[in-house]
């Protein structure tokens, strides 16, 4: 899948994350910053990589705004920044991308 357009998914408030996306210049660049990141920044990373290649995505500038997110949290906000990349409205395959 490929970033089309620079997308925003979610929020600055505690236990959410805010997830933007745009074309990267070759391969994942990911940008984490997060209130827990000296516990939980490998996981972080491990989460948003995973739900990348799931859904296909290989060229991209991840930027991840963490307040303590939940695991399933942050693959629904990559999940939703990267379908508004697409402009992708109607007929969004929730839950059956990310597992």
């Amino acid at each position: 899948m490929e970033i089309l357009k620079p997308a925003i998914a979610g929020t600055l408030e505690s236990s959410d994350c805010q997830v933007s996306v745009e074309a990267g210049e070759g391969g994942i660049e990911l940008e984490l910053n997060s209130v827990v990141i000296n516990q939980f920044g490998n996981q972080i990373r491990k989460v948003a990589l995973e739900t990348l290649e799931r859904l296909g995505v290989n060229n991209v500038k991840l930027t991840i705004v963490d307040m303590g997110a939940l695991d399933c949290t942050i693959k629904a906000r990559i999940e939703g920044a990267v379908y508004r990349s697409q402009g992708q409205k109607e007929h969004l395959p929730w839950g059956g991308v990310i597992r």
